[in-house]
Protein backbone atom coordinates (compact mmCIF):
# COMPACT_ATOMS: atom_id res chain seq x y z
CA UNK A 1 0.00 0.00 0.00
CA UNK A 2 1.10 3.28 -0.94
CA UNK A 3 1.58 5.93 2.07
CA UNK A 4 2.79 9.36 1.51
CA UNK A 5 5.78 10.89 3.20
CA UNK A 6 4.66 14.39 2.44
CA UNK A 7 3.98 16.81 -0.30
CA UNK A 8 6.51 17.49 -2.71
CA UNK A 9 6.83 20.18 -5.96
CA UNK A 10 5.10 19.25 -8.75
CA UNK A 11 4.36 20.62 -11.96
CA UNK A 12 0.86 20.39 -11.38
CA UNK A 13 -0.38 22.06 -14.84
CA UNK A 14 1.57 19.88 -16.60
CA UNK A 15 0.33 16.67 -14.87
CA UNK A 16 -3.41 17.97 -14.67
CA UNK A 17 -3.60 18.22 -18.61
CA UNK A 18 -2.08 14.71 -18.33
CA UNK A 19 -4.24 12.97 -16.45
CA UNK A 20 -8.02 15.13 -17.47
CA UNK A 21 -6.50 13.84 -21.26
CA UNK A 22 -6.18 10.33 -20.13
CA UNK A 23 -9.37 10.38 -18.19
CA UNK A 24 -10.92 12.11 -21.01
CA UNK A 25 -9.71 9.61 -23.54
CA UNK A 26 -10.99 6.68 -21.30
CA UNK A 27 -14.46 7.76 -20.99
CA UNK A 28 -14.59 8.51 -24.55
CA UNK A 29 -14.08 5.06 -26.24
CA UNK A 30 -16.91 4.18 -23.87
CA UNK A 31 -19.85 5.80 -26.54
CA UNK A 32 -17.24 7.06 -29.36
CA UNK A 33 -17.06 3.06 -30.76
CA UNK A 34 -21.27 2.94 -30.67
CA UNK A 35 -21.87 5.15 -33.77
CA UNK A 36 -19.65 3.44 -35.95
CA UNK A 37 -20.77 -0.26 -35.25
CA UNK A 38 -22.77 -0.51 -38.59
CA UNK A 39 -19.69 0.48 -40.32
CA UNK A 40 -17.56 -2.23 -38.37
CA UNK A 41 -20.16 -4.91 -39.42
CA UNK A 42 -19.70 -4.60 -42.43
CA UNK A 43 -15.77 -4.59 -42.62
CA UNK A 44 -15.53 -7.51 -40.48
CA UNK A 45 -18.44 -9.76 -41.60
CA UNK A 46 -20.08 -9.66 -38.49
CA UNK A 47 -23.97 -9.87 -37.46
CA UNK A 48 -25.38 -7.86 -35.49
CA UNK A 49 -25.31 -10.16 -32.57
CA UNK A 50 -21.39 -10.58 -33.05
CA UNK A 51 -20.50 -6.98 -33.71
CA UNK A 52 -22.23 -6.04 -30.01
CA UNK A 53 -19.04 -7.69 -28.38
CA UNK A 54 -16.98 -4.80 -30.10
CA UNK A 55 -18.63 -3.17 -26.67
CA UNK A 56 -19.10 -5.73 -24.41
CA UNK A 57 -15.52 -6.92 -24.19
CA UNK A 58 -14.21 -3.54 -23.74
CA UNK A 59 -17.22 -2.86 -20.54
CA UNK A 60 -16.02 -6.41 -19.07
CA UNK A 61 -12.77 -6.02 -19.50
CA UNK A 62 -12.48 -2.63 -17.93
CA UNK A 63 -14.38 -3.70 -15.69
CA UNK A 64 -12.74 -6.53 -14.18
CA UNK A 65 -9.09 -4.85 -14.08
CA UNK A 66 -10.93 -1.49 -12.20
CA UNK A 67 -10.21 -3.01 -8.92
CA UNK A 68 -7.22 -4.10 -9.48
CA UNK A 69 -5.79 -0.93 -9.90
CA UNK A 70 -5.68 0.06 -6.41
CA UNK A 71 -2.84 -3.28 -5.86
CA UNK A 72 -0.80 -2.16 -9.31
CA UNK A 73 -0.70 1.46 -7.42
CA UNK A 74 0.66 0.33 -4.28
CA UNK A 75 3.06 -2.75 -5.94
CA UNK A 76 4.16 -0.42 -8.83
CA UNK A 77 3.66 3.46 -7.93
CA UNK A 78 1.02 5.50 -9.63
CA UNK A 79 3.42 6.73 -12.24
CA UNK A 80 4.73 3.58 -13.94
CA UNK A 81 1.20 2.78 -13.83
CA UNK A 82 -0.01 5.22 -15.63
CA UNK A 83 2.10 4.95 -18.38
CA UNK A 84 2.32 1.49 -19.03
CA UNK A 85 -1.88 1.64 -18.91
CA UNK A 86 -1.36 4.54 -21.62
CA UNK A 87 1.26 3.11 -24.13
CA UNK A 88 -0.84 -0.18 -23.76
CA UNK A 89 -3.69 1.69 -24.45
CA UNK A 90 -2.87 3.49 -27.10
CA UNK A 91 -0.76 0.57 -28.94
CA UNK A 92 -4.33 -1.20 -28.81
CA UNK A 93 -6.07 1.53 -30.32
CA UNK A 94 -3.72 1.32 -33.13
CA UNK A 95 -3.81 -2.51 -33.61
CA UNK A 96 -8.34 -1.78 -33.04
CA UNK A 97 -7.88 0.53 -36.03
CA UNK A 98 -6.05 -1.68 -37.99
CA UNK A 99 -8.20 -4.84 -37.33
CA UNK A 100 -9.52 -7.40 -40.28
CA UNK A 101 -11.71 -9.61 -38.60
CA UNK A 102 -13.93 -9.40 -35.71
CA UNK A 103 -12.06 -11.73 -33.66
CA UNK A 104 -9.15 -9.20 -33.92
CA UNK A 105 -11.07 -6.47 -32.99
CA UNK A 106 -12.97 -8.07 -30.46
CA UNK A 107 -9.59 -9.18 -29.33
CA UNK A 108 -7.56 -5.71 -29.16
CA UNK A 109 -11.10 -4.07 -27.70
CA UNK A 110 -10.47 -6.67 -24.67
CA UNK A 111 -7.21 -5.39 -24.31
CA UNK A 112 -8.16 -1.16 -25.03
CA UNK A 113 -10.08 -2.36 -21.72
CA UNK A 114 -7.38 -4.47 -19.67
CA UNK A 115 -4.74 -0.91 -20.12
CA UNK A 116 -7.80 1.40 -20.14
CA UNK A 117 -8.84 0.23 -16.52
CA UNK A 118 -6.60 2.31 -14.04
CA UNK A 119 -6.63 5.34 -15.99
CA UNK A 120 -9.83 7.07 -14.48
CA UNK A 121 -9.16 6.12 -10.65
CA UNK A 122 -5.29 6.52 -10.64
CA UNK A 123 -6.07 10.07 -12.39
CA UNK A 124 -8.36 10.70 -9.66
CA UNK A 125 -6.24 9.61 -6.68
CA UNK A 126 -3.10 11.95 -8.79
CA UNK A 127 -5.15 15.08 -8.41
CA UNK A 128 -5.91 14.38 -5.24
CA UNK A 129 -2.26 13.99 -3.66
CA UNK A 130 -0.70 17.11 -5.69
CA UNK A 131 -3.72 19.44 -4.71
CA UNK A 132 -3.39 20.53 -1.06
CA UNK A 133 -7.14 19.86 0.48
CA UNK A 134 -8.03 23.45 -0.12
CA UNK A 135 -8.00 23.16 -3.63
CA UNK A 136 -9.54 19.58 -3.46
CA UNK A 137 -12.31 20.81 -5.08
CA UNK A 138 -11.40 21.96 -7.74
CA UNK A 139 -9.41 19.04 -8.82
CA UNK A 140 -11.95 17.47 -8.73
CA UNK A 141 -13.77 19.75 -10.95
CA UNK A 142 -10.93 19.37 -13.78
CA UNK A 143 -11.26 15.14 -13.10
CA UNK A 144 -15.19 15.03 -13.59
CA UNK A 145 -14.74 16.89 -16.29
CA UNK A 146 -12.82 14.33 -17.90
CA UNK A 147 -14.39 11.55 -17.14
CA UNK A 148 -18.11 13.70 -17.99
CA UNK A 149 -17.10 15.00 -21.17
CA UNK A 150 -15.77 11.48 -22.94
CA UNK A 151 -19.23 10.04 -23.03
CA UNK A 152 -21.25 13.13 -24.11
CA UNK A 153 -18.72 13.76 -26.62
CA UNK A 154 -18.62 10.13 -27.93
CA UNK A 155 -21.45 10.30 -29.90
CA UNK A 156 -21.22 13.21 -31.96
CA UNK A 157 -17.38 12.76 -32.17
CA UNK A 158 -17.12 9.12 -33.53
CA UNK A 159 -20.21 9.86 -35.97
CA UNK A 160 -18.49 12.98 -37.43
CA UNK A 161 -15.13 10.50 -37.91
CA UNK A 162 -17.04 8.08 -39.12
CA UNK A 163 -18.67 9.84 -42.14
CA UNK A 164 -16.09 11.96 -42.89
CA UNK A 165 -12.71 9.72 -42.77
CA UNK A 166 -13.21 5.76 -41.62
CA UNK A 167 -14.27 4.03 -38.60
CA UNK A 168 -10.86 3.13 -37.83
CA UNK A 169 -10.47 6.99 -36.74
CA UNK A 170 -12.76 6.71 -33.52
CA UNK A 171 -9.68 4.49 -32.50
CA UNK A 172 -6.99 6.27 -34.51
CA UNK A 173 -7.99 9.95 -32.71
CA UNK A 174 -6.48 7.86 -29.05
CA UNK A 175 -2.77 8.07 -30.54
CA UNK A 176 -1.84 11.96 -30.35
CA UNK A 177 -3.99 12.20 -26.65
CA UNK A 178 -2.67 8.90 -25.13
CA UNK A 179 0.79 10.22 -26.22
CA UNK A 180 0.86 13.19 -25.37
CA UNK A 181 -0.58 11.98 -21.73
CA UNK A 182 1.87 9.94 -21.65
CA UNK A 183 4.70 12.64 -21.79
CA UNK A 184 2.85 14.93 -18.92
CA UNK A 185 3.23 12.18 -16.81
CA UNK A 186 6.94 11.73 -17.14
CA UNK A 187 6.69 15.11 -15.01
CA UNK A 188 4.76 13.28 -12.00
CA UNK A 189 7.20 12.89 -8.95
CA UNK A 190 6.18 10.18 -6.46
CA UNK A 191 6.53 10.89 -2.84
CA UNK A 192 5.38 8.21 -1.43
CA UNK A 193 7.60 4.51 -0.58
CA UNK A 194 6.20 1.73 -2.36
CA UNK A 195 5.34 -1.51 -0.32
CA UNK A 196 5.04 -4.50 -2.17
CA UNK A 197 1.86 -6.33 -1.06
CA UNK A 198 0.82 -9.52 -1.46
CA UNK A 199 -1.58 -9.83 -3.75
CA UNK A 200 -4.89 -12.25 -2.46
CA UNK A 201 -5.47 -14.12 -5.31
CA UNK A 202 -9.12 -15.82 -4.32
CA UNK A 203 -10.35 -12.53 -3.33
CA UNK A 204 -9.56 -11.17 -6.94
CA UNK A 205 -10.43 -13.61 -8.47
CA UNK A 206 -13.98 -13.75 -7.22
CA UNK A 207 -14.90 -10.39 -7.68
CA UNK A 208 -13.33 -10.32 -10.99
CA UNK A 209 -15.59 -13.33 -12.15
CA UNK A 210 -18.86 -11.50 -9.98
CA UNK A 211 -18.47 -8.07 -11.77
CA UNK A 212 -17.84 -9.82 -15.30
CA UNK A 213 -21.05 -11.59 -15.20
CA UNK A 214 -22.82 -9.22 -13.79
CA UNK A 215 -21.54 -7.22 -17.12
CA UNK A 216 -22.46 -10.09 -19.18
CA UNK A 217 -25.54 -10.32 -18.09
CA UNK A 218 -26.57 -6.65 -17.92
CA UNK A 219 -25.13 -6.57 -21.81
CA UNK A 220 -27.10 -9.45 -23.20
CA UNK A 221 -29.85 -10.18 -21.29
CA UNK A 222 -32.11 -7.73 -23.50
CA UNK A 223 -30.76 -9.90 -26.89
CA UNK A 224 -31.74 -13.07 -24.72
CA UNK A 225 -34.85 -12.28 -22.98
CA UNK A 226 -33.80 -12.07 -19.96
CA UNK A 227 -34.06 -14.76 -17.67
CA UNK A 228 -35.84 -17.49 -20.00
CA UNK A 229 -31.78 -17.34 -21.37
CA UNK A 230 -30.10 -20.55 -19.20
CA UNK A 231 -26.76 -18.14 -20.20
CA UNK A 232 -28.45 -15.11 -18.42
CA UNK A 233 -29.21 -16.94 -15.46
CA UNK A 234 -25.93 -19.11 -15.55
CA UNK A 235 -24.47 -15.31 -15.00
CA UNK A 236 -26.80 -13.92 -12.53
CA UNK A 237 -26.24 -17.02 -10.75
CA UNK A 238 -22.25 -16.98 -11.05
CA UNK A 239 -22.48 -13.02 -10.33
CA UNK A 240 -24.14 -13.50 -6.85
CA UNK A 241 -22.48 -16.32 -5.82
CA UNK A 242 -18.85 -15.36 -6.75
CA UNK A 243 -19.76 -11.98 -5.08
CA UNK A 244 -20.55 -13.94 -1.41
CA UNK A 245 -17.79 -15.74 -2.01
CA UNK A 246 -15.65 -12.27 -2.00
CA UNK A 247 -17.52 -10.93 0.98
CA UNK A 248 -16.21 -14.45 2.86
CA UNK A 249 -12.83 -14.14 1.77
CA UNK A 250 -12.57 -10.30 2.64
CA UNK A 251 -13.73 -11.26 6.42
CA UNK A 252 -10.96 -14.37 6.33
CA UNK A 253 -8.05 -13.31 4.85
CA UNK A 254 -4.98 -11.70 6.82
CA UNK A 255 -3.87 -9.25 3.63
CA UNK A 256 -7.68 -9.32 1.58
CA UNK A 257 -7.72 -7.68 -1.68
CA UNK A 258 -10.07 -4.90 -0.30
CA UNK A 259 -9.68 -3.91 2.66
CA UNK A 260 -13.53 -3.41 3.97
CA UNK A 261 -12.17 -0.84 6.42
CA UNK A 262 -12.28 1.36 3.28
CA UNK A 263 -15.84 1.62 3.66
CA UNK A 264 -15.77 2.47 7.55
CA UNK A 265 -15.39 5.97 6.51
CA UNK A 266 -18.96 7.35 6.01
CA UNK A 267 -18.84 10.01 3.41
CA UNK A 268 -17.02 7.30 1.26
CA UNK A 269 -19.76 4.98 2.64
CA UNK A 270 -22.60 7.39 1.18
CA UNK A 271 -20.48 8.62 -1.11
CA UNK A 272 -20.26 5.37 -3.01
CA UNK A 273 -23.97 4.54 -2.40
CA UNK A 274 -24.76 8.11 -3.98
CA UNK A 275 -22.60 7.46 -6.91
CA UNK A 276 -23.92 4.09 -7.84
CA UNK A 277 -27.83 5.45 -8.08
CA UNK A 278 -26.37 8.76 -9.62
CA UNK A 279 -24.85 6.56 -12.38
CA UNK A 280 -28.01 5.37 -13.14
CA UNK A 281 -29.83 8.54 -13.18
CA UNK A 282 -27.80 10.11 -15.36
CA UNK A 283 -25.97 7.97 -17.86
CA UNK A 284 -29.62 6.30 -18.49
CA UNK A 285 -30.33 9.55 -19.93
CA UNK A 286 -27.59 9.54 -21.99
CA UNK A 287 -27.88 6.14 -23.69
CA UNK A 288 -31.91 6.64 -24.18
CA UNK A 289 -31.91 10.13 -26.16
CA UNK A 290 -29.36 9.37 -29.15
CA UNK A 291 -32.02 6.35 -30.25
CA UNK A 292 -34.98 8.44 -29.63
CA UNK A 293 -33.31 11.79 -31.66
CA UNK A 294 -31.94 9.80 -34.34
CA UNK A 295 -34.75 6.57 -34.38
CA UNK A 296 -38.18 8.22 -33.72
CA UNK A 297 -37.43 12.06 -35.15
CA UNK A 298 -35.14 11.03 -37.65
CA UNK A 299 -32.24 13.46 -36.79
CA UNK A 300 -29.03 12.74 -38.27
CA UNK A 301 -26.41 11.66 -36.22
CA UNK A 302 -24.02 15.24 -36.54
CA UNK A 303 -26.98 16.42 -35.77
CA UNK A 304 -27.90 14.65 -32.70
CA UNK A 305 -25.00 15.12 -31.55
CA UNK A 306 -25.24 19.38 -31.91
CA UNK A 307 -28.72 18.60 -30.37
CA UNK A 308 -26.88 17.06 -27.02
CA UNK A 309 -23.91 19.68 -27.03
CA UNK A 310 -25.86 21.76 -25.03
CA UNK A 311 -25.70 19.28 -21.95
CA UNK A 312 -22.31 19.40 -22.24
CA UNK A 313 -21.40 23.13 -22.36
CA UNK A 314 -23.73 23.44 -19.01
CA UNK A 315 -21.79 20.12 -17.45
CA UNK A 316 -18.35 22.97 -18.16
CA UNK A 317 -20.09 25.83 -16.99
CA UNK A 318 -20.60 24.56 -13.47
CA UNK A 319 -17.92 22.51 -12.75
CA UNK A 320 -15.85 25.58 -13.58
CA UNK A 321 -17.95 27.67 -11.03
CA UNK A 322 -18.32 24.65 -8.09
CA UNK A 323 -14.70 24.60 -8.75
CA UNK A 324 -13.63 28.37 -7.53
CA UNK A 325 -16.74 27.89 -4.92
CA UNK A 326 -16.62 25.04 -3.42
CA UNK A 327 -14.20 25.12 -0.68
CA UNK A 328 -16.79 28.48 0.66
CA UNK A 329 -19.81 26.69 0.28
CA UNK A 330 -21.13 23.72 2.20
CA UNK A 331 -20.93 20.94 -0.68
CA UNK A 332 -24.20 19.59 0.41
CA UNK A 333 -25.91 22.47 -0.28
CA UNK A 334 -24.36 22.74 -4.03
CA UNK A 335 -25.22 18.96 -4.76
CA UNK A 336 -28.85 19.67 -3.78
CA UNK A 337 -29.14 22.78 -6.47
CA UNK A 338 -27.71 20.08 -8.84
CA UNK A 339 -30.27 17.39 -8.12
CA UNK A 340 -33.21 20.28 -8.11
CA UNK A 341 -31.93 20.86 -11.85
CA UNK A 342 -31.32 17.41 -12.50
CA UNK A 343 -35.31 16.36 -11.53
CA UNK A 344 -36.39 19.86 -13.94
CA UNK A 345 -34.52 18.77 -16.86
CA UNK A 346 -36.06 15.20 -16.45
CA UNK A 347 -39.30 16.63 -15.41
CA UNK A 348 -38.78 18.74 -18.89
CA UNK A 349 -37.83 15.13 -21.20
CA UNK A 350 -40.98 13.61 -19.70
CA UNK A 351 -43.11 16.35 -21.88
CA UNK A 352 -40.87 15.23 -25.18
CA UNK A 353 -43.48 14.18 -28.32
CA UNK A 354 -42.82 13.52 -31.59
CA UNK A 355 -44.08 17.35 -32.78
CA UNK A 356 -41.33 18.73 -30.60
CA UNK A 357 -38.84 21.44 -31.49
CA UNK A 358 -35.72 20.14 -31.00
CA UNK A 359 -34.76 23.66 -28.88
CA UNK A 360 -37.06 21.36 -25.94
CA UNK A 361 -34.02 18.96 -26.11
CA UNK A 362 -31.22 21.76 -26.24
CA UNK A 363 -32.70 23.62 -23.18
CA UNK A 364 -33.19 20.14 -21.45
CA UNK A 365 -30.63 18.93 -21.83
CA UNK A 366 -28.61 22.41 -20.97
CA UNK A 367 -30.37 22.23 -17.63
CA UNK A 368 -29.32 18.76 -16.74
CA UNK A 369 -25.76 19.51 -17.61
CA UNK A 370 -25.83 22.18 -15.25
CA UNK A 371 -27.38 19.84 -12.97
CA UNK A 372 -24.80 17.14 -13.29
CA UNK A 373 -21.92 19.82 -12.68
CA UNK A 374 -23.17 20.65 -9.49
CA UNK A 375 -23.41 17.13 -8.31
CA UNK A 376 -20.32 15.02 -9.09
CA UNK A 377 -18.13 17.44 -8.32
CA UNK A 378 -19.07 18.00 -5.04
CA UNK A 379 -19.78 14.55 -4.18
CA UNK A 380 -15.94 13.44 -5.30
CA UNK A 381 -14.75 15.80 -2.81
CA UNK A 382 -17.16 14.41 -0.08
CA UNK A 383 -16.27 11.13 -0.83
CA UNK A 384 -12.88 11.70 -0.37
CA UNK A 385 -12.56 14.73 2.07
CA UNK A 386 -12.27 12.20 5.64
CA UNK A 387 -10.79 8.93 3.78
CA UNK A 388 -7.49 8.36 5.42
CA UNK A 389 -4.45 8.98 2.66
CA UNK A 390 -3.39 5.25 2.85
CA UNK A 391 -6.84 3.67 0.95
CA UNK A 392 -6.80 6.72 -1.59
CA UNK A 393 -5.31 3.94 -4.14
CA UNK A 394 -8.07 1.44 -3.37
CA UNK A 395 -10.84 4.23 -2.48
CA UNK A 396 -10.46 5.73 -6.12
CA UNK A 397 -10.65 1.65 -7.73
CA UNK A 398 -13.87 1.03 -5.83
CA UNK A 399 -15.33 4.32 -6.38
CA UNK A 400 -14.99 4.09 -10.28
CA UNK A 401 -15.61 0.60 -10.15
CA UNK A 402 -19.23 1.02 -7.98
CA UNK A 403 -20.37 4.48 -10.26
CA UNK A 404 -19.64 2.53 -13.29
CA UNK A 405 -21.23 -0.11 -12.37
CA UNK A 406 -24.69 1.66 -11.79
CA UNK A 407 -24.36 3.07 -15.31
CA UNK A 408 -24.22 -0.18 -16.47
CA UNK A 409 -27.23 -1.68 -14.51
CA UNK A 410 -29.27 1.67 -15.36
CA UNK A 411 -28.84 1.39 -18.89
CA UNK A 412 -29.63 -1.95 -18.63
CA UNK A 413 -32.75 -1.76 -16.82
CA UNK A 414 -33.72 1.41 -18.58
CA UNK A 415 -33.02 -0.51 -22.23
CA UNK A 416 -35.06 -3.27 -21.10
CA UNK A 417 -38.25 -1.45 -19.53
CA UNK A 418 -38.03 0.71 -22.46
CA UNK A 419 -38.31 -2.06 -25.39
CA UNK A 420 -40.80 -4.40 -23.20
CA UNK A 421 -42.75 -1.28 -22.56
CA UNK A 422 -43.06 -0.37 -26.18
CA UNK A 423 -44.15 -3.41 -27.41
CA UNK A 424 -47.33 -3.00 -24.91
CA UNK A 425 -47.97 0.69 -25.87
CA UNK A 426 -48.48 -1.04 -29.51
CA UNK A 427 -50.39 -3.74 -28.90
CA UNK A 428 -52.53 -1.47 -26.59
CA UNK A 429 -53.11 1.15 -29.38
CA UNK A 430 -53.48 -1.29 -32.45
CA UNK A 431 -56.52 -2.32 -30.06
CA UNK A 432 -58.22 0.76 -30.80
CA UNK A 433 -57.41 1.01 -34.22
CA UNK A 434 -61.41 0.20 -35.25
CA UNK A 435 -63.52 2.14 -37.40
CA UNK A 436 -65.94 1.35 -34.91
CA UNK A 437 -63.56 3.51 -32.87
CA UNK A 438 -65.13 7.27 -33.07
CA UNK A 439 -61.64 8.69 -31.66
CA UNK A 440 -59.90 7.58 -34.86
CA UNK A 441 -63.52 6.45 -37.32
CA UNK A 442 -62.42 9.57 -39.82
CA UNK A 443 -58.86 9.19 -39.88
CA UNK A 444 -59.12 5.01 -40.68
CA UNK A 445 -62.29 6.03 -43.34
CA UNK A 446 -59.79 7.24 -45.64
CA UNK A 447 -57.10 4.27 -45.84
CA UNK A 448 -57.64 1.14 -47.80
CA UNK A 449 -56.97 -2.09 -45.51
CA UNK A 450 -55.97 -3.94 -48.61
CA UNK A 451 -53.26 -1.79 -49.34
CA UNK A 452 -49.81 -3.37 -47.89
CA UNK A 453 -48.21 0.06 -48.13
CA UNK A 454 -50.99 1.58 -46.45
CA UNK A 455 -50.90 -0.95 -43.52
CA UNK A 456 -46.81 -0.29 -43.31
CA UNK A 457 -46.89 3.13 -43.31
CA UNK A 458 -49.99 2.72 -40.35
CA UNK A 459 -47.94 0.26 -38.37
CA UNK A 460 -45.33 3.14 -38.85
CA UNK A 461 -46.82 5.66 -37.11
CA UNK A 462 -47.97 3.06 -34.18
CA UNK A 463 -44.28 1.76 -33.66
CA UNK A 464 -43.47 5.82 -33.53
CA UNK A 465 -46.64 6.64 -31.17
CA UNK A 466 -45.70 3.84 -29.11
CA UNK A 467 -41.71 4.13 -29.11
CA UNK A 468 -42.16 8.09 -27.41
CA UNK A 469 -45.04 7.16 -25.11
CA UNK A 470 -42.07 4.58 -23.79
CA UNK A 471 -39.23 7.07 -23.22
CA UNK A 472 -41.37 9.25 -22.10
CA UNK A 473 -42.73 6.50 -19.18
CA UNK A 474 -38.66 6.24 -18.79
CA UNK A 475 -37.85 10.06 -18.38
CA UNK A 476 -40.89 9.69 -15.69
CA UNK A 477 -38.95 6.76 -13.78
CA UNK A 478 -35.85 8.71 -13.18
CA UNK A 479 -37.48 12.24 -12.44
CA UNK A 480 -38.91 10.18 -9.53
CA UNK A 481 -35.40 8.11 -8.80
CA UNK A 482 -34.04 11.26 -8.59
CA UNK A 483 -36.24 13.13 -6.01
CA UNK A 484 -36.27 9.55 -3.89
CA UNK A 485 -32.06 10.13 -4.37
CA UNK A 486 -32.01 13.64 -2.96
CA UNK A 487 -32.30 12.91 0.57
CA UNK A 488 -29.26 10.76 1.18
CA UNK A 489 -27.52 14.05 0.71
CA UNK A 490 -27.83 14.67 4.19
CA UNK A 491 -26.23 11.05 4.96
CA UNK A 492 -22.70 13.13 4.36
CA UNK A 493 -21.11 15.23 6.27
CA UNK A 494 -19.41 18.76 4.63
CA UNK A 495 -15.48 18.11 4.80
CA UNK A 496 -14.88 20.86 7.91
CA UNK A 497 -17.69 19.01 10.12
CA UNK A 498 -16.19 15.92 8.93
CA UNK A 499 -12.69 16.38 9.43
CA UNK A 500 -13.53 17.79 13.33
CA UNK A 501 -15.34 15.05 13.86
CA UNK A 502 -12.81 12.11 13.00
CA UNK A 503 -10.27 15.09 14.73
CA UNK A 504 -11.88 14.58 18.14
CA UNK A 505 -12.79 10.71 17.92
Amino acid sequence: MNRPTGPIPQNVPVITAAVMAATTMNALDLTIANVALPHMQGSVSASADQITWVLTSYIVAAAIMTPMSGWLAGRFGRKNLMRVSMMGFVLASVFCGTATTLGELVGFRLLQGLFGAALVPMSQAILLDINPPERHGQAMAVWVMGAMLGPIMGPSLGGFLTENLSWRWVFFINIPVGLAAFVGMSFLREGERIERPRLDILGFAMLALAIGSLQLMLDRGQQLDWFSSWEIRFEAVAAVTCFIMFLIQMRLADAPFIDLALFADRNFLFGCIFAFFLGILMFATLSLLPPLLEHLMGYPVLFTGLVTMPRGLGSLITMTLVGRIIHRVDPRLLMLIGMVLSSIAMRSMAGFSLQMDYRLVAVSGFIQGLGIGLVFVPLSTLAYATLDARFRNEGAAMYTLIRNTGAAVGIAVLSAMNIRNSETVHARLVEGLRPDNPAVHNALSSLDFTDRASMVALNAQVNAQAGMVSYVDAFWVLFIGALALTPLILLMRAPRRAAAVKAKG
